[in-house]
């Protein structure tokens, strides 16, 4: 196994519970991944050109979702870092406006309903409501470690310069969770980095909603108040940037300012 993520990790507990011996090399091993730092509500996005994938990878596409939202269901509760949160998310203010066909995630999502003027307290016209679980990123994957260490597996730090250092480990079965550093790994330039910068803010166990909008996002947590809504194509560095951070926070402030209450 390659990589040491959550696409990793759990890759690496479905071949255990397959009855596989599994090591896992890495770079990084957590909390030093790029997942550790990931908001963690299970929404699949951002993973695909349309326009270069097959309908029968979108095939594959839509059972791997299947999967997941079922898998993660049996894995809520405190052990894992995982819960259901309402979740509020903006609309157009133009119901003719709504996209004919929404994303493929939108299948999973739990409770729906569209509410209008009057029937939410947000500064906005319409929004979406459903419920959807989050994931404490952490967490989650210091207890899939813990899991996978119990089943016998073995962790390997190690970086791989080229595809024939991994031609010359000694198991015959490679998996390639490496997801950003594939493109170096294997030379392909189409795989690019999105940097997203975040705020968390201290635990608030009174926040039981999430929301998501022009505005940005926010993610209650039991480890903290997750705002983020940058989205950056091509940037490398992973250092946080105070500047954006602010604007992040700022805009926060802006919309929940903006909060009223019904009737």
């Amino acid at each position: 196994m390659l990589g040491c993520g959550i696409v990793g990790l759990t890759t690496a507990r479905l071949l255990q519970e397959a009855g596989r011996q599994v090591t896992l090399y890495a770079a990084q091993l957590p909390p030093h991944t790029t997942s550790n730092i990931a908001g963690g509500q299970w929404h699949p996005a951002s993973l695909y050109d349309p326009g270069q994938v097959t309908p029968e990878w979108i095939a594959q596409f839509k059972l791997a979702m299947d999967y997941s939202w079922r898998r993660f269901q049996i894995m809520v509760g405190e052990e894992y870092g995982i819960r259901w949160v309402p979740t509020y998310l903006q609309m157009r203010d133009d119901p003719a406006e709504d996209s004919a066909e929404p994303d493929l995630s939108s299948a999973y999502e739990a409770d729906r309903v569209i509410l209008g003027p009057g029937e939410h307290p947000f500064p906005v016209r319409r929004v979406r409501r459903f419920s959807t679980m989050y994931a404490e990123s952490g967490h989650l994957l210091r207890q899939l470690m813990r899991d996978i260490q119990i089943a016998g597996g073995r962790f390997v730090t190690r970086d791989f310069a080229t595809p024939a250092d991994i031609l010359a480990l000694p198991e015959t079965l490679v998996f390639n969770c490496t997801g950003l550093g594939a493109g170096k790994l294997f030379g392909d330039p189409g795989i690019e980095p999105v940097r997203g910068q975040l705020a968390v803010l201290l635990p608030q166990s009174e926040i039981q909603y999430a929301f998501a909008g022009r505005m940005g996002y926010m993610f209650p947590r039991a480890d903290g108040i997750i705002c983020g809504g940058t989205f950056e194509h091509g940037e490398w560095d992973a250092t946080p940037q105070p500047d954006r951070i602010a604007k992040i926070l700022e805009r926060q402030r802006d919309f929940f300012s903006g909060f009223h209450c019904t009737a």
